[in-house]
């Protein structure tokens, strides 16, 4: 037993969640077990131990199999910063920000350093879990990919097809990727299972067994919708926009056109007592808000532009007169100072942008990129505070003065003199559940007693379950070589 592939017939399929609930079901089954991605492309990204960045999904894997995030389990992570281009970031080290089309050709140099990332892997546990990226359908991609089929052939590695029946189609995903394969690349599919099922299962007898007679794939089971999903923290901007909760307590998050580790919101969703939306493009931010969230973003000064294009500046000067709280985090710290200057062109054209002004701080951008997972104290509560920073620029001001926190005695974020304003560069901040609590009850949300990191650990035990009871789990292990 060595190695395993989830590959999906299509984007969003849930190959995320198949990889790790059956991380978690190998790794009940006694077996060490890791995930691995070779390529993602995503904005939310988590910080390792050793200052590397991977994919968020893999940091859920990572917990999943009992693991600290580890850069080897996502070797190559695009972040995109524009419509066109993306940041490049290897084993977990930025190396390019380059264009769609730059990519391709830098695409096969990357092949050497996800097989590494690979090896080491293989090396150090029982079994590694793969997931692609994307579909391999899109043989337009084919060429020079690391992604999909060009690793599981580098690498030996069998695969298994995942097909999204919620979506409608799923009989032609699967015998249209069969299709469309070259013959070669269709050989290395071991097998299929149809996921994000609703209702009787039996009424999809006929279909899937059309689809293991035209593709000659054995199946391994069809899914039933899993609830629960919610409960897991997100990767994909696509899973946005999300609510949780129904309490008293409103909180909106500004969803930006270029949205960073947007999971920081999870653990509010799932508060009893606090009701979370999301603030789509040509919304008005509800008068009705008690606390407004400006989420981290991977262009700061393009999201100022896209959010004053949305009238949001205009609304979040409305909501702070009637007495309501802000709070940003990270790029969403850096829009509420008066200016943010990016000289070098670091994000983006150079120049700089006006900020909010609601924070007496200013932000200058620089190459360097912050990646450290932290520990801090909350200044006010005295709380500890676990999370992340992951972020370019400086930001300094008179309002430094009244921190956030304090990380290693030193002052972090800043606070308004009237305590309504709160920045800080400190992603998964509320995490941490007594501070949540606390910070929360400050702003006048009702005290609660949920325990988060205790609700990812009894959903993913429940993912295995869910999956344990629908596939024939034993027989995909079995297949892994």
């Amino acid at each position: 037993m060595t190695a395993l592939m989830i590959q999906g017939a299509g984007s969003n399929v849930g190959k995320s969640l198949l990889v790790a609930g059956l991380c978690r079901a190998a790794r009940r089954r006694g077996l060490s077990v890791a995930p691995f991605k070779p390529q993602n492309m995503s904005n939310n990204a988590a910080v390792t131990e050793d200052g590397g960045e991977i994919g968020r999904a893999q940091a859920l894997q990572a917990l999943a199999c009992g693991l600290m995030p580890q850069t080897d389990m996502n070797p190559v992570l695009l972040k995109p910063e524009t419509d066109v281009g993306a940041q490049v970031v290897v084993q977990g080290r930025r190396v390019a920000t380059v264009k769609a089309r730059d990519y391709a050709a830098l695409k096969p140099g990357l092949m050497a350093s996800v097989l590494e990332s690979f090896g080491r892997l293989k090396a150090a546990h029982d079994l590694v879990i793969v997931e692609g990226a994307g579909s391999p359908a899109e043989v337009n991609l084919r060429a020079g990919d690391i992604a999909n089929m060009g690793f599981a052939r580098a690498a030996d590695v069998p695969v298994i097809l995942a097909g999204d029946i919620d979506r409608g189609g799923v009989i032609a995903q699967m015998v249209g990727t069969k299709a469309v394969l070259d013959p070669a690349d269709a050989a290395m599919i071991a097998g299929f299972v149809i996921n994000k099922f609703r209702g009787d299962v039996r009424l999809f007898d006929e279909g899937y067994a059309l689809i293991a007679a035209q593709t000659g794939w054995r199946g391994y089971g069809v899914v039933p919708f899993f609830a629960d999903a919610a409960r897991l923290p997100a990767e994909d901007a696509l899973d946005l926009p999300k609510a949780g909760g129904a309490g008293g307590f409103k909180v909106v998050c500004l969803a930006l056109s270029r949205i960073a580790n947007f999971d920081d919101l999870d653990p509010l969703g799932q508060e009893p007592g606090v009701a979370l939306s999301m603030v789509a493009a040509g919304q008005p931010i509800p008068g009705d808000a008690d606390l407004v969230i400006l989420p981290g973003s991977k262009s700061t000064r393009g999201d100022l532009a896209f959010l004053r294009a949305q009238g949001w500046d205009i609304d979040l000067a409305a909501h702070v007169r009637r007495g309501g709280h802000v709070l940003g985090i990270c790029g969403g710290y850096q829009m509420l100072g008066h200016v943010v200057r990016d000289p070098d062109g670091i994000e983006g054209p150079a120049g700089e942008t006006p900020g909010l002004g609601l924070l007496d701080v200013t932000t200058l951008m620089t190459p360097d990129k912050r990646l450290t997972r932290t520990r801090a104290t909350h200044a006010a509560s005295g709380l500890d505070v676990e999370g992340y920073e992951i972020h370019i620029g400086r930001t300094e001001g008179p309002a430094r003065a009244r921190p956030f926190a304090f990380v290693d005695g030193q002052p972090e974020g800043a606070v308004s003199a009237d305590g309504r304003i709160t920045g800080s560069y400190l992603h998964g901040m509320f995490t941490s559940d007594a501070f949540r609590a606390a910070w929360l009850s400050a702003l006048g949300a009702a005290p609660s007693q949920a325990r988060y990191g205790a609700t990812v650990e009894a959903t993913l035990d429940a993912l295995a379950d869910h999956l344990e009871a629908h596939l024939d789990v034993g027989g995909l292990l079995a297949l892994a070589r």
